[in-house]
């Protein structure tokens, strides 16, 4: 049942603009409960429905720019359209049977429904894939239990994904992961409890206690196992973070600029001073690696494609632009000064509701251990040693490993500490953003602001390199209060 009557795609984003500017606006104060009237009136999700079913067909630079244009006026909104969108629409677009996605896909685009994913649990967060949420075979469907925490929109949603492990003969759980299509009108979920969260407050936050009855259609069929499947979504949803970065980097790239530039101190405005324009200079930078990940996304994470493969970019990207989104954040209350700490001020608003990206959908140095990981066990395989070597010829870092060859031609010791690795981590992910702008200035972005990115990250991966060479060991020193009163050693 496609729709023949939706907008083009620059009306539908004017309207959406529109919606969003008068819904948030002072966009440090949470629309009132009813806000999903207005916002969800304006279609958010439709971009991620297949046109099929009357969206507008899930192309993946339109995901991206809805995402933008969400986050430039509010981050957490734009959390929730990524939410329902790559963690819900796109996985049942792709697993679900087709009556399923009729009615899913009907009630998001007619009826105002939201969605989400419940993965994690109370003692199984980083280490998802043994989480204790089972299910097991009834006649007609299945019966699952468990508990789950952290689901954004919890008690808001109208349907979940859920994550289960299936009941063993001997009472156990085996270890595949299987997904099932929750929705409100089958019952079994109870919120225990509502966390007062410090940041991203439109999104309501718990402690879920499940145990419902599904029906057997509502088992999502994975096109191999169950793992993959976890990566395909997970490692889509990672690609697509810069959709949600890249609003946010620009608003905030604005707010400095206009600041910068109006506030005066010692009888010049702050845009004289040459720390102000580095700092105002490595924002830009943000700006140009966002919308180069964007580019790069637009060609790799599209629903037809099986991510499962893709963890090195995904946890790449994922990894540092969320990290410069937190930068960005920072820069920006030391530029405001003590006016940005208000609670009424965007910068200091910015700051905690960008610290979780950093941490959920793979808490960032863990994705750093993995991506050292995986270039490691990829040279020891090709019985490689020497860092540029491997990267040269690598499809992500070819370019970038050239332009900074005599710092990267060096052989790695084995036996890397786990810490060691974190840093190699986030000197690689840095290499792959830079071969993602040189691509993108390729094709015609912005020569000046390509350069300056280009800069920039190379003193950012040379200072990471420094720390990298430093072999020293610093270990914790645990009864460290024995002898170390400072009141003890002040003269007489």
């Amino acid at each position: 049942m496609k729709n023949s009557n939706l907008p083009d795609f620059p009306e539908y984003i004017r309207n959406l603009k529109a919606k969003l500017k008068s819904a948030f606006q002072n966009p440090l104060i949470s629309p009132p409960e009813d806000w999903s009237t207005g916002l969800l009136d304006a279609s958010p999700f439709s971009v991620f429905i297949p046109s099929r079913f009357g969206g507008r067909g899930q192309k993946v630079h339109e995901c991206l720019t809805v995402l933008e244009t969400c986050s430039y006026e509010s981050l957490p909104f734009s959390l929730i359209t990524g939410i329902n969108g790559a963690l819900f629409l796109q996985p049942v677009s792709k697993y679900a049977e087709e009556n399923l996605q009729e009615k899913v896909f009907n009630d998001f685009l007619h009826h105002r429904s939201m969605g989400g994913l419940m993965i994690t649990e109370p003692d199984f967060g980083t280490d998802a894939l043994q989480m204790q949420s089972s299910f097991r075979q009834e006649e007609g469907g299945y019966r699952l239990r468990g508990t789950k925490h952290w689901g954004g929109l919890t008690g808001r949603a109208d349907y979940w994904l859920l994550t289960a492990r299936g009941e063993t003969e001997d009472g156990g759980l085996d270890r595949s992961i299987n997904f099932f299509v929750w929705d409100k009108s089958l019952g079994g979920i109870e919120v225990e409890e509502y966390y007062d969260s410090l940041g991203l407050e439109m999104i309501p936050y718990g402690r879920n206690r499940i145990d419902s009855r599904l029906p057997a259609e509502r088992r999502l069929k994975p096109e191999g196992s169950g793992v993959r499947m976890l990566l395909d979504l997970l490692h889509r949803s990672r690609l697509q973070f810069p959709g949600m970065a890249m609003g946010f980097l620009k608003r905030l790239l604005d707010e400095a600029r206009q600041h910068v530039r109006s506030r005066k101190v010692g009888g010049k405005s702050l845009s004289g001073y040459d720390q102000v324009q580095n700092r105002m200079a490595v924002l830009q930078s943000y700006y140009t690696v966002s919308s180069a990940m964007c580019a790069y996304s637009t060609g790799t994470a599209g629903v037809e494609k099986d991510c499962s493969g893709l963890a090195l970019p995904a946890n790449a990207v994922k990894s540092v632009i969320t990290d410069m989104m937190q930068s960005a954040a920072q820069t920006v209350l030391q530029l405001v000064g003590a006016k940005g700490y208000r609670r009424d001020h965007i910068a200091g608003q910015s700051l905690v509701d960008s610290r979780p990206f950093q941490i959920f959908e793979g808490s960032n140095d863990i994705l750093y251990e993995q991506i050292a990981e995986t270039v490691l066990k990829s040279m020891n395989r090709l019985k490689e040693s020497n860092l540029y070597r491997y990267l040269k010829n690598s499809d992500l870092t070819s370019r970038a490993s050239s332009w900074m060859r005599e710092s990267l031609d060096f052989s790695l010791k084995s036996g890397l500490s786990q810490r060691k690795k974190v840093d190699l981590g986030r000197i690689l992910g840095r290499l792959i953003s830079v071969q993602m702008v040189m691509t993108l200035a390729d094709r015609g972005f912005r020569h000046d602001l390509a350069e300056n990115c280009l800069e920039i990250m190379k003193r950012r991966i040379q200072s990471l390199l420094g720390s990298f060479a430093d072999s020293r060991e610093i270990q914790l020193i645990e009864d460290y209060e024995a002898g170390s009163a400072w009141l003890g050693f002040v003269p007489g």
